[in-house]
């Protein structure tokens, strides 16, 4: 019998393969990187024909290390960067543009004129999100109006939109499915998280056609199956859900107050809030975390647009580092002294600030400062970031932030860091949990996958299993926490300001 499961993680900067056994175990893993392509400051895009053959090449090798063929596969599941923007011809299968990433942010000033004609409390209303370029909407828009004969091919029919796991699957298809999942589909600006279903008003705002999109399914479920030419033979495709959404359920957070925070390229932090969509009073966004049988659960989330990214940037961009593992020691010998705060606004700030315009801000440097003070910086700064979202998150949850009173479940590249992962507990003043499994976001795509194809259990049984590797304990006294933090504010405060 089949009895293994097949995940593609496509992420921002990498695409990931990796094979689980029955009991949710990573057997083998391929990864490769692909190109960061910055056209100008500000816009980042990805090569769709790079994307797939790193997919290709990677899901191949899984399989080779863990020795298994398609007959040994009982499904696959798909997760995903989420809102980045692809559109292909229906016709080849190949895309009219450079897929525009997340992070872009070419579009700020159509969303601030859209903001400024009061469009934002309807898309709020509809989407749980807010208006900024970090969604898929302005993104689509762009590629139509800009791409020679993009909407004279909408309008015949021609064109497909997608974020990546509609290209993915697309591909893998042959172009027999044109899908999306609930999560992925939320994140677009078009799509009434209430009701489940795209939105007219809105299509008509953005002026995006109905031709474009993709059917939206749950997150498990059949997605079809990939051509026989790619592995030797069909794979059942059963589930699909953005990244983040992914490693919410790959924490196993199925009960309403549950947090998990991601420390990848970027940072997302999300807390179930359960068949309950909660309107924000503090800027994070509404969200589906997950639809299971036509039936959805909500969370809230907070985007912070660069955490890893940071690390990446103290390598490639300044070159003070070899690799990402020196920053913990560096860290640790850091001048306690020097009061050196980082805010990484690289390509602006997400929750709660949504401030495009805003650009990274190093304070607090003497003459004395050294790499390890910047390297310490750098890694306090996603603690920092991570204490802001979960103050908006207990403040619209509805009860007081009480120390100590939040446990949050972390995975990601960062967090296999015990020097950041204790500052973290200690700027929360809560504990932190680290799984045994880090690869969260592969796991919780194969849960889904599997579920759905009768290999794993329900989602009550699966939590039961969940495995913790590491707590930490808040150790720091809080007078000591306390002014760090208004250091990290004051921080903010000048990031903020307008010359």
């Amino acid at each position: 019998m089949a009895r293994h499961i097949l995940v593609i993680d496509q992420g921002t900067t990498s695409t990931r393969s990796i094979v689980f056994d029955e009991a949710v175990f990573p057997l083998a893993t391929a990864q490769q990187e692909f190109t960061q392509i910055y056209p100008r400051p500000g816009w980042v895009e990805h090569d769709p024909e790079e994307i797939w053959t790193s997919v290709v090449t990677t899901t191949r090798q899984a399989l080779s290390t863990a020795d298994l063929d398609v007959t040994g596969i009982a499904a696959l599941g798909i997760t995903n960067q989420r809102e980045t923007v692809l559109l292909w011809d229906r016709r080849t299968g190949r895309a009219i543009h450079n897929a525009i990433v997340w992070q872009d942010r070419r579009t700020a000033g159509v969303c601030e004129e859209m903001e400024k004609a009061g469009h934002g409390a309807l898309i709020a209303e509809r989407t749980g999100l807010l208006l900024d370029p970090y969604f898929s909407a302005t993104k689509i828009a762009w590629l139509l109006d800009n791409v020679e004969g993009a909407r004279d091919a909408a309008r015949a029919g021609h064109l497909a939109f997608g974020t990546v796991d509609s290209f993915l699957l697309w591909r893998l298809t042959g172009g027999a499915v044109h899908a999306t999942d609930a999560t992925n589909a939320s994140r677009t600006l078009l799509f009434d998280i209430h009701c489940g279903d795209w939105d007219d008003d809105l299509l008509k705002l953005f002026d995006i056609p109905w031709s474009i999109l993709p059917y939206v399914r749950d997150t498990a479920g059949s997605f079809g199956q990939t051509t026989p030419d790619l592995f030797d033979g069909p794979v059942a495709i059963r589930g699909v859900a953005g990244d983040q959404q992914a490693a919410l359920i790959g924490q196993a957070c199925f009960r309403p107050g549950m947090v998990k925070s991601t420390y990848g390229t970027g940072c997302f932090a999300l807390i179930n809030t359960g068949r309950t969509a909660i309107a924000s009073r503090h800027r994070l966004i509404t969200t589906i975390a997950y639809q299971l049988g036509g039936e959805r659960t909500y969370a809230l989330e907070g985007s912070i647009f660069v955490a890893g990214a940071a690390v990446q940037w103290l390598r490639d961009g300044l070159g003070l580092i070899a690799s990402a593992s020196e920053t913990s020691a560096l860290a640790a010998a850091a001048d306690p002294d020097q009061a050196v705060y980082m805010v990484p606004a690289f390509v602006g700030l997400g929750a709660p600030h949504w401030d495009s315009e805003a650009r990274a801000l190093l304070t607090g440097m003497t003459r004395g400062t050294t790499r390890r003070e910047l390297a310490r910086a750098v890694l306090e700064c996603a603690a920092y970031q991570t204490r802001d979202l979960l103050d908006a998150m207990q403040a619209d949850m509805g009860s007081a932030r009480a120390e100590g009173a939040t446990v949050i479940r972390v995975d990601g590249g960062m967090s296999a860091s015990d020097w950041t992962m204790q500052f973290l507990a200690d700027i929360l003043g809560a504990p932190v949990d680290r799984p045994a499994c880090l690869e969260t976001t592969a796991l919780g795509a194969a849960y889904l996958a599997g579920m759905a194809a009768g290999l794993y259990p329900d989602p009550e049984t699966f939590a039961a299993s969940w495995l913790g590797e590491r707590r930490f304990e808040p150790k720091m006294p809080e007078e000591v926490r306390a002014r760090k933090y208004r250091g990290w504010q004051d921080a903010v405060a000048r990031t903020l300001l307008r010359p």
